[in-house]
């Protein structure tokens, strides 16, 4: 692949560049900014969102005509890790998981008449969404076919869900729902996806599940289904395909966690770097000395590393590629990579690091979560050994 970026993206990078350094990192110095999640209070968002807006550098992901940037996935990687240098900068954007992976499959696989009802909301930021695929034992996790046991039950031109769901992430405040549910027991055809709306009856919000934190808006939730009925006609996809749907959306989402990582992982660095440049022990300074450099030399490695299979992965979706195994390979590594990245750093400032005086505690506990999420590790790399079993040499063909 060519690693040059069009002359469009890169202009567009510089602005998220200074917009992030000039008005959302300032913010981050004040506890004033924080809400009672450790994310950006409401207030302060809705004005950095509005200006974002007016400035074009809203929704990249979304085509030019629905008020989005229309960035293909090159263009995405180049501009979200950029966006999250600061920890409040991907919500923004609207580029913050997970509305920028639920906009995503909106925008490839529903239909018109559904994109301008439940997709074109979370473009113009009125509403937030969220996706609820994840259940309690001895329900759906990393192998939703398999294991799902909510239920979607058709009654004439009405779907029926009853079930059990948690982890979600964003349910809190949003409006807009993806729902995974069971409607057969056909292999390959056993779950399908439907939308639903926070105010339609037969569902709850039983708690809002506490965690090491910090959380993105809307936290990650508990929900109860017991008798939401959906129409036919807010079902995504046809019958059986819920699946698939759930893998259009997923590929791509996950190679999005794993840009703004870096973005994260740099920032991290960045912090480690303006400190040990000034940090004087034993009459010289952190930075001169040997083994710090080795220090901060591997971890700069390892994010490199991560951006070159992130690349590697965006330029095969944009060639059309599902890049089952190079979105698999970018999110095993680039998780390890942000943990890493910010260990290395806290590390480096010392007590100062451990304090809440900098940053660096906060990405610290962002970071475990990164082995976890859409998929845990272990099973990504399950997935790299089967296609390496079934490919052979051609594992690591470049065409």
């Amino acid at each position: 692949m060519n690693f040059t970026l069009s002359p469009e993206v890169e202009q567009i990078q510089e602005r998220i560049r200074a917009f992030v350094a000039e008005r959302i990192m300032p913010l981050e110095n004040d506890p004033a900014s924080f809400d009672d999640h450790e994310n950006i209070r409401e207030e302060l968002l809705k004005g950095l969102r509005d200006e974002a807006r007016s400035q074009g550098l809203w929704a990249l992901s979304m085509p030019k005509e629905r008020g989005g940037g229309g960035l293909d996935t090159i263009g995405m990687a180049a501009c979200y890790e950029e966006m999250a240098r600061s920890i409040f900068g991907p919500v923004v954007f609207n580029a913050a998981a997970p509305d920028d992976g639920n906009m995503f499959v909106l925008n490839r696989v529903a239909t018109e008449e559904q994109k301008d009802k439940w997709l074109q909301p979370i473009i113009d930021g009125e509403v937030r969404s969220s996706i609820v695929i994840t259940e309690p034992q001895p329900g759906a996790g990393s192998d939703p076919a398999g294991m799902m046991q909510t239920i979607a039950e058709k009654k004439g031109d009405t779907w029926v869900i009853n079930g059990h769901k948690w982890f979600i992430t964003g349910a809190q405040g949003a409006d807009h729902f993806i729902l995974l549910a069971r409607t057969s027991d056909e292999p390959r055809r056993e779950l399908t996806t439907f939308l639903f709306h926070s105010s339609q009856p037969g569902w709850e919000i039983i708690r809002r599940i506490p965690i090491m934190g910090p959380e993105e808006h809307g936290g990650h939730c508990e929900l109860r289904f017991n008798g939401l009925e959906i129409p036919d006609g807010d079902r995504l996809m046809d019958i059986g395909r819920g699946m698939k749907c759930v893998q259009v959306r997923l590929g791509t989402a996950r190679l999005t966690h794993c840009m703004r990582w870096l973005g994260m992982a740099k920032r991290a660095l960045e912090i480690a770097n303006d400190y040990i440049s000034e940090r004087q022990s034993f009459g010289i300074k952190l930075a001169e000395r040997e083994s710090v450099q080795l220090m901060l030399g591997e971890a700069a490695m390892a994010i490199h590393t991560g951006r070159l299979l992130v690349m590697s992965a965006a330029w095969k979706l944009d060639q059309g590629d599902f890049a089952r195994t190079e979105v698999a390979m970018a999110k095993i590594a680039v998780a390890d990579t942000l943990h890493k990245a910010v260990d290395t750093a806290i590390q480096l400032c010392g007590a100062k690091g451990y304090s809440k005086d900098t940053l660096l505690e906060w990405m610290y506990r962002y970071a475990r979560q990164a082995r976890l999420v859409d998929g845990a590790s272990e099973v990504h790399k399950m997935v790299l050994a089967r296609h390496f079993a079934e490919r052979g040499l051609d594992f690591w063909s470049w065409s």
